[in-house]
């Protein structure tokens, strides 16, 4: 009989004394994320409507990134092209950066 893969615990020792809940929330979310070699399973809570557990589904499976990578490997891309799509996604991540950096605009 084959073992499923079992996900990590929620008491990581590095996250569950954190001072902010948020922070520690998605922390711990971080800390669950499964490989793509295993399986996302989303279990049924009572009374939940399916779409809701589609939606959960679709999230999670959003999360590990395979939706991504699937549609990358759909198509072939060339490797110029895929130069300048990691050179773009760069320039717009220095931007975000930049943008962050900067005090907020006048309001006047």
């Amino acid at each position: 009989m084959e073992k499923w893969p079992v996900p990590r615990s929620l008491t990581c020792e590095r996250f569950t004394h954190h001072p902010y809940p948020a922070a520690r929330s998605w922390a711990l979310l971080c800390c669950q994320r499964t490989s793509r070699n295993d399986l996302t399973t989303v279990i049924l809570k009572p009374d939940e409507p399916l779409d809701v557990a589609l939606r959960r589904f679709r999230r999670s499976i959003q999360h590990t990134g395979l939706i991504q990578e699937l549609r990358a490997r759909t198509a072939y891309e060339k490797p110029t092209t895929e130069r300048k799509r990691k050179k773009a996604a760069a320039v717009t991540r220095l931007r975000k950066q930049i943008r962050r950096s900067l005090p907020p605009k006048k309001l006047y």
